[in-house]
């Protein structure tokens, strides 16, 4: 997730720390990794058999450069991720394409997969400020490939047609759309298209091929992909691209469903649900179909704070009627439905418990704690066999028994949410970026997995100065790998 879809912030350019040297300082991985091993998950940059995070810390200052960006990886283990196995990247970290310049944001996109099959996932980075020559704010991709000690090297992905958008990148994902075993990238933008970036990429040349899904091909365009996600909702081995946006003509906001096949894309259906939409895809109910959950959570149409609905995948694709529909004021959900709360900012679903459900995690960006106002909360709420349910929701904030912190005014817990199993015992770990802690720097907050849900139980929080980051200005935590 774009987080892309994530809530566009202006800098305010506080932070003029110098930092290029601090930054480029930090080797790749501190702590030598296991052995490579078959990359398992599209997450595990090392091959160790665990999956990584990567969070992004967009507006990081690099060589006296305000709003360069900069991103974080935290290596998984039996353990969970430590600050000590770390990796600090930016765009003048040595091999990585480009130069950091003030305004790039490097890190507000970010995606994963085994881009060129070697055994190690990579990790793609998106710069929707940079400037490509005359083009202000064209945005660029990046490609950093994994390896045995971690990710290292890169190679940009070429924009299909610069002078019809703006902010490539500011949406991304992995699938393999085409049904070749091969992963594919998926590249949006502000403009209609869609770039597809074929497997099998080359260290040396990147993609195989490159194609674009024009969305007006059927029933009018896609503005704004502002939210990419992948997944196999027909079940046929092929993924599915989901994207969101707004509908030229009718102006309809919701996500649109295309259906991959080894002969290109078919559009399925379009989830309407209301403005600032962003979706996520993941097996709920466990019959082997990837549903969608969809978000809305900032135009007060359906709610005052918010809302989420699920659609169940089937062999026909997606159901258009929503299984269930969520808001903070359903029964057994913690809070209320209050305007403006954002409840469904940001979303991951994983299986938590280990139930064969996949569960969902809802960042809830503007919540009120107590006095504390956008403070931030994050909402666990369970999968089944009849789907999504509200029955045993749980809540998170700052103030939570065992979780680090103190909800503060602005902190945003919540701004950014994963759910991947980082310690490699089958349960997803809950991870939760902070972009207003200490105002605003940012932190990253990682929950365990258990058999009865998130627990705090061994709860940690990482700032920057844990990372190898400044201080200052940076929103560690605004977006997380999606």
């Amino acid at each position: 997730m774009l987080r892309h879809h994530r809530t566009r912030l202006h800098s305010l350019a506080l932070a003029t720390a110098t930092v290029a040297a601090t930054l480029t300082a930090v080797p790749l991985l501190t702590a030598a990794p296991a052995a490579a091993a078959p990359a398992k998950y599209a997450d595990d940059f090392n091959g160790d058999g665990y999956r990584d995070l990567a969070t992004a810390a967009p507006y990081t200052p690099v060589g006296g450069k305000t709003d360069a960006g900069a991103v974080v990886i935290t290596y998984g283990s039996a353990s969970g991720i430590s600050a000590s196995r770390r990796a600090v990247i930016t765009q003048d970290t040595t091999g990585v394409p480009g130069t950091a310049e003030q305004g790039d944001r490097f890190g507000r996109g970010l995606t994963s997969g085994d881009l060129n099959r070697d055994g190690y996932a990579d990790l793609v980075v998106a710069s929707p400020g940079e400037d490509v020559g005359s083009d202000v704010d064209g945005g660029s991709v990046t490609i950093l490939w994994g390896g045995k000690n971690g990710l290292s090297g890169g190679q940009s992905v070429p924009d299909g047609a610069p002078s019809a958008h703006d902010e490539y990148g500011m949406s991304l994902t992995v699938g393999d759309f085409t049904g070749d075993g091969k992963a594919d990238l998926a590249v949006g933008s502000t403009g209609k298209d869609v770039w597809i970036h074929k497997g099998g990429f080359l260290k040396a040349s990147g993609a195989a091929s490159r194609d674009v899904l024009t969305t007006d091909l059927n029933t009018g365009a896609i503005y704004g992909s502002q939210n990419l996600a992948a997944g196999d909702v027909n079940g046929d081995g092929t993924d599915d691209l989901v994207i969101s946006g707004t509908q030229a003509g009718t102006y309809d906001e919701g996500a649109f469903v295309y259906l991959g096949s080894s002969s290109g894309f078919t559009r399925q259906t379009i989830l309407v649900d209301g403005a600032y939409e962003i979706a996520a895809t993941g097996d709920l109910n466990g019959d082997g179909y990837d549903d969608i959950v969809t978000s809305t959570y900032g135009d007060g149409v359906k709610s005052l704070g918010g809302s989420i609905s699920a659609y169940l995948g089937s062999p026909n694709g997606v159901g258009t009627r929503a299984q269930t529909t969520i808001t903070q004021d359903t029964a057994g959900v913690p809070g209320s439905d209050e305007e403006g709360d954002w409840f469904g900012n940001d979303l991951s679903l994983g299986d938590i418990d280990k139930d064969g459900f996949a569960d969902l995690a809802v960042g809830t960006i503007h919540e009120t704690i107590g006095d504390a106002k956008i403070a931030g909360s994050v909402t666990v709420l369970r999968g089944s066999a009849a789907g999504l349910t509200a029955t045993g929701a749980k809540a998170f904030t700052q103030n939570t028994a065992g979780v680090p912190g103190t909800a503060e005014s602005a902190d945003r817990f919540g701004a950014s949410v994963r759910l991947s199993d980082l310690t490699g015992d089958g349960r997803a770990d809950l991870s939760v970026g902070a972009d207003g802690e200490n105002h605003p720097a940012g932190s990253i907050y990682s929950l365990r997995g258990s058999a009865t849900g998130v627990t705090t139980t061994n709860a940690t929080s990482f700032g920057p100065g844990s990372l190898g980051l400044p201080s200052g200005y940076l929103r560690l935590g605004q977006n997380m790998l999606s």
